[in-house]
């Protein structure tokens, strides 16, 4: 892949328009992150004057302040915690979430890249030897783009900024971006463009700038008006984690009496008369009825909140599973990459609790497959796991668990790590 090639976008199929695009800028610390979301709302006429007024510094507009609203971020300059703001165009809405560069925040970036649509991940070009055709990007630049890809985000795309303060942009477009195409690849990821940007000026992010950096293509948000958005997992077996069993005083209501199962529909569709399981415990039920969330009976589908009623009286809790007959079996043995957060290294033998839905379950480490190299990609052999490293480890569950592969189905096939003693969130495992 040359960099001419990756430098334009990459047309895809329209997708759900009329749905908002969630998604989120990542990169390193200090690439401008904050500033490009300021100059997207400014740009756009998303900032009412009141609150311009209110992110000046010394008579000039902070743009990195509309989404840095943490006292310690502004007092550091730095993002720690994922800000959301809303904004919309005439083509569609947007959900933005702002994920922190510094590595001591990676968990934040992971949580914001989970429930993602898009990943804008910035590069600053001032950083690099820019000059040189061979040159190197920052880990942070390598860790982001993985992490989110890992996470099937559906489309990342590549912004290199502060082009507006190098001698030579288009020298440096065409070199950063030549570097870009040979990592990613490397990594097996298919970015949907790269695209030149100076968030502070403005350049190429709201109003295209034809020929600027020698690039022909849409600014950032042209391009980001024509992503999909995630596609729900419809086509396979019905999963359905329970957040919350409602009971009822009285027989009136829609559920006729029986007991209302709430939650989220992982992956599948559900309707009345469909034979279910139940897990762990077992049992099967036949589904009587089908709510939305207004309690309106209606068959659904992934991706949309259910009460679930069925034709007898069985033992479900929340934390339970409801599962398509011809779901796959239950394991207690699970193999997948995980993303370690904790500053506490992952060590073979150490028990976490496993958070699968809404169910917690006791794992144990059984072993560490690999550690990845964030540099040159490489699998390397490792005893431990420290913060921020991405590996293959394999574990035991203390009772099975209902997990599929993460690349068919991101809920079943993803399990967060927590610390049993200090109750840290220690790591996300993405089952193979």
């Amino acid at each position: 892949m040359d960099a001419s090639t990756l430098a334009q976008p990459v047309r895809q199929p329209s997708g759900d328009h009329d749905a908002a695009l969630r998604f989120i800028t990542c990169g390193s610390v200090d690439d401008g992150k904050s500033t490009l979301i300021g100059r997207l709302l400014v740009d756009s006429k998303a900032v009412l004057q009141d609150q311009l007024a209110g992110v000046q510094r010394s008579g000039e507009t902070d743009l990195a302040l509309l989404t840095d609203g943490l006292t310690a971020e502004r007092e550091q300059g730095i993002t720690i915690d994922v800000a959301y703001r809303y904004f919309a165009t005439p083509a569609r809405k947007f959900i933005i979430g702002d994920a922190p560069g510094h590595e001591q925040y990676t968990r934040n970036m992971v949580t914001a890249a989970s429930s993602a649509d898009a990943a804008v991940v910035l590069v600053d070009a001032t950083k690099l030897a820019w000059q040189d055709a061979d040159l190197k990007l920052l880990p942070q630049t390598h860790r982001h783009s993985l992490l989110a890809h890992l996470l099937r985000v559906p489309s990342i795309v590549f912004a290199i900024n502060k082009l507006d303060a190098v001698q030579d942009p288009a020298l440096a477009f065409r070199h950063i971006s030549a570097a870009l195409g040979r990592f990613a690849q490397s990594a097996g990821i298919e970015p949907r463009a790269v695209v030149p940007v100076s968030a502070l000026k403005g350049h190429n992010v709201v109003e295209a700038a034809p020929g600027w950096c020698g690039y022909a293509g849409p600014s950032l948000l042209q391009l980001l008006e024509t992503l999909p958005v995630t596609q729900a997992e419809t086509a396979e077996p019905f999963s359905f984690p329970v957040q919350w069993v409602e009971k009822f005083s009285g027989s009136s209501d829609t559920s006729q009496g029986r007991r209302v199962f709430w939650g989220r529909i992982a992956t599948g569709q559900v309707r009345p008369g469909q034979a279910v399981r139940v897990m762990p415990s077992g049992q099967t039920a036949t589904v009587a009825q089908v709510l939305d969330a207004v309690r309106r009976p209606r068959d659904i589908g992934a991706g949309h909140s259910a009460g679930i009623v069925l034709d007898r009286e069985v033992d479900v809790s929340r934390g339970d599973w409801l599962l398509a007959t011809d779901a796959p079996e239950a394991v207690r043995e699970v193999s997948g990459t995980v993303a370690w957060l904790d500053d506490e290294p992952l060590l073979p033998g150490r028990v976490y609790w496993a958070l699968h839905g809404h169910r917690w379950v006791k794992a144990r480490v059984r072993r560490i497959g690999h550690r990845l190299d964030i540099q040159t990609l490489a699998q390397q052999q490792a005893t431990q796991l420290e913060a921020n490293a991405i590996g293959q480890v394999e574990i035991t569950l203390q009772e099975p668990l209902a997990t599929r592969p993460f690349e068919r189905a991101r809920l079943p096939g993803s399990l967060v790590l927590v610390d049993t003693a200090t109750h840290r969130t220690a790591g996300a495992l993405l089952v193979r």
